[in-house]
């Protein structure tokens, strides 16, 4: 009884370990970096790939499929979303150009390299927007032909201006449902998610009268109460928009994948590395909690891995990195979903999956050791 009664009570406080884990477990494969290439001085490719591993970043995305990306990762496992951006070749009605696209852009590497998305455009406007859908089956037919039409999903990638302005995220819905609808029908029939770049950031940006806490994931003052959930930030708002505009067109169980987000560090209202930190941090610490519309566990893409002093547009789009060209951090970020340490940090919660292991096997040796030992 007393060898009983010992290995019950070790195995108890093991299992309670192995539960609180259980989280960072969940929150380490939710997040991944886009990779932006437009910068001058930014590290080469085998470095940026090692940068991933080192950090424990275990997804990326490319906003092409770069020939020497996708050679520096084979062999790892890094998951990738690769985006095809020509929308209106790859929407020609001989399906000639994605068919070319396949073969030359996946064929090659998969499964060497582990392609998990196709991004068929990104935040695509103007009358290409019209051509998405038949893009869109034309990867996909392409992808069958090929025999890894069940292995790589088919997407596209849209902004947030997709969804009509709402006062509360239960009344979600896509401001051109003739374009979204037949696209979240596609996604619904096929099992692929909708990949959505979603910033809280602009909306702060443009909003005088937001706080600052809200879009932060910190405590607010500007919580709303909609249909028995209650939202304690506007990514959260900002998803479940998302989730409630798929609804209304026949795509409630349409997962979404978080393509983009981040937060500037430099150039822009609220722009400085300490909010861009907390953001982030406090996102990848949040993802594994899902939404409250959907609880589950969200995949989130961080923009970006680099400062790119090439980007054009408004100052503040050069200053998403999260590492400098050097390698070094712009600020401190653990992607293991802890926020007391930066990523090399070897702290217990950084590695949760290898203590995991390390419980579960000291429960095996528990349950098995002689007797007359304990």
């Amino acid at each position: 009884m007393a060898r009983r009664g010992g290995v019950a009570s070790v195995l108890a406080v093991l299992t309670l370990l192995v539960g609180l884990l259980a989280p960072s477990i969940q929150q380490v494969q939710s997040i991944g970096v886009c990779y932006g290439t437009h910068g001058d001085n930014l590290p080469a490719t085998g470095d940026v790939v090692k940068l991933y591993q080192s950090n424990h970043i275990d997804a990326m995305r490319i906003y092409l499929a770069d020939d020497t990306i996708l050679h520096a990762l084979r062999g790892t496992s890094i998951a990738v979303i690769v985006d095809a951006p020509d929308v209106r070749s790859l929407a020609n009605a001989s399906s000639s150009a994605a068919q070319a696209w396949v073969q030359a852009n996946v064929q090659p590497y998969y499964p060497d390299v582990s392609i998990k998305y196709i991004a068929v455009g990104n935040e695509v406007e103007g009358d290409d927007r019209h051509k998405i859908l038949l893009a869109m089956q034309n990867i996909k037919d392409a992808l069958s032909a090929a025999g890894l039409g069940g292995h790589i999903k088919v997407s596209t990638s849209v902004k947030m201006n997709v969804v009509a302005s709402s006062p509360l995220p239960s009344k979600g819905a896509f401001a051109e449902p003739s374009v979204m609808g037949p696209i979240v029908k596609f996604l619904a029939s096929n099992g692929s998610p909708l990949l959505a770049n979603v910033y809280p950031y602009y909306a702060y940006m443009h909003n005088d009268h937001m706080d600052v806490n809200f879009t932060l994931f910190l405590p607010s003052s500007m919580t709303m109460d909609d249909n028995g959930h209650t939202y304690t930030n506007l990514f959260d708002a900002m998803v479940d928009s998302i989730y409630s505009a798929m609804e209304k067109e026949g795509g409630p169980d349409v997962p979404v994948v978080i393509s983009e987000t981040g937060w500037p560090s430099a150039d822009g209202r609220g722009a400085s590395k300490d909010n861009a930190m907390v953001y982030n941090q406090n996102l990848i610490s949040h993802v594994g909690k899902g939404t409250p519309k959907r609880p589950v566990a969200l995949e989130a893409y961080m923009f970006a891995m680099f400062d790119e002093n090439q980007k054009t547009g408004d100052p503040i789009e050069k200053h998403f990195g999260l590492f400098n060209p050097d390698k070094s951090p712009v600020y401190c970020i653990n992607f293991s979903g802890t926020s007391d340490s930066c990523p090399r940090s070897m702290g217990l919660a950084s590695r949760p999956v290898y203590y995991a292991m390390v419980i579960v096997c000291l429960n095996l040796v528990l349950l098995f050791w002689p007797a007359n030992r304990l």
